[in-house]
């Protein structure tokens, strides 16, 4: 799912920590910032959440719900769900309120 917010009042990185979410790395290449939130007691399944802020300060979240780790050594795939899942868009509505702050 993906959410766009103009000109936030404070940084991706503090926002998102304070919806609950851990930084986990910055692509050096590209700006773009990874965060997860366990959705129960263990490591899955998991909110993911890619955040990129624009030239123009804009910030584009890319949001999902990682539901196990990748199955294959060396890969990234997994099973997660992007669209049209309630746990995403109750997710969604946590982020979308703590940007709004």
């Amino acid at each position: 799912m993906k959410l766009i917010f103009d000109q936030p009042s404070g940084s991706p990185l503090n926002i998102m920590r304070r919806a609950g979410y851990s930084f986990q790395r910055k692509d050096d290449r590209t700006g773009e910032m990874s965060f997860v939130k366990r959705a129960g007691s263990g490591d899955y399944p998991r909110f993911h959440v890619y955040a990129k802020t624009s030239p123009k300060g804009s910030v584009e979240i890319s949001l999902h719900l990682d539901q196990k780790k990748a199955s294959y050594e060396g890969t990234t795939a997994h099973s997660g769900e992007y669209e049209e899942n309630k746990w995403v868009e109750r997710e969604a509505e946590i982020i979308k309120k703590e940007f709004s702050q």
